[in-house]
């Protein structure tokens, strides 16, 4: 019964992420408007044949900012996941395996990250840094990268005294193949199930920098900035935040399914409590 309750979970979450992504990657071919072409004649909108999701205060087509809103969010929370990732990663190896000072000086520096609210260090990074792409990656990438390191230093203090891991120090093996060969392999599943719920958390982040006007300019359509612009007019038209609105609820739960699914199959810990 749970297989096929993971199996489904598994299934619902990766559709959801597979239709947003080829919206995203198909989104010249699937749109009839610009996202940012403008007729004020036609705002306010109610969604219609000719606008599927209707028009916002400025008379640009809501499903074509959606659209290619969707590039945004996809592309901020994929390569801050990837940074975060490896950065991560290689910390959380570090203070794991060779413990000790190192440990501790990795601890103790996770440790401060963890006291600064990431929300709002990345709010006042990109207020500084000013809105962009580039910015909005690195200054979230800046906190993202803590909760990956503190997960893997855990299961490489673990991992490290595994029979299979002293036979290859014994036979010579460096640090490096150590872990590359030996210890990683064996964090893979653990990485991959916590990255889909970074993923999910890193839109919400995102839409919520957007949403303050903090996120990339202005003029690239994001589902936040879609979210601040209907706020104004939730009574006359509500369309204008609700499909945003929905469409991250959408996505976020798709990845949070994903990974609740994909934990089953690959975290180690899951399949120990599955067996006992």
């Amino acid at each position: 019964m749970k297989m096929n309750r993971s199996t489904m979970m598994v299934a619902i979450g990766a559709s959801v992420i597979l239709i947003t992504a080829a919206f995203a990657l198909l989104a010249p071919y699937i749109v009839k408007f610009d996202p940012n072409e403008m007729h004020l004649a036609d705002r306010l909108q109610a969604p219609s044949s000719i606008h599927l999701l209707g028009t916002d205060e400025n008379g640009c087509d809501i499903f074509s900012r959606m659209v290619y809103g969707s590039r945004v969010s996809l592309m901020v929370a994929l390569f801050v996941v990837l940074t975060s990732g490896c950065v991560g990663l290689i910390l959380g190896s570090v203070a794991g395996f060779y413990g000790g000072k190192v440990d501790y000086l990795v601890t103790r520096f996770i440790d401060v990250v963890y006291a600064f609210p990431g929300f709002l260090l990345a709010l006042s990074l990109v207020a500084v840094l000013g809105p962009s792409l580039q910015n909005l990656v690195i200054s979230m990438s800046l906190t993202g990268w803590a909760g990956f390191a503190r997960l893997v230093r855990g299961e490489v203090l673990h991992l490290r005294e595994k029979e299979y891991v002293l036979s290859a120090r014994a036979l010579g093996a460096g640090t490096f193949r150590q872990l590359v060969f030996h210890v990683w392999p064996n964090l893979l599943g653990l990485v991959v199930v916590h990255s889909t719920f970074a993923l999910a958390g890193t839109i919400i982040a995102e839409a919520g920098l957007s949403f303050l006007g903090l996120g990339v300019p202005s003029t690239t359509p994001t589902w936040g900035a879609l979210l601040n612009s209907g706020r104004r007019f939730l009574s006359e038209a509500p369309h204008i935040s609700l499909f945003p609105g929905v469409a991250i609820l959408i996505l976020v739960l798709g990845f949070n399914l994903f990974g609740d699914g994909l934990r089953d199959f690959l975290d180690p810990r899951q399949q120990t409590q599955k067996a006992s």
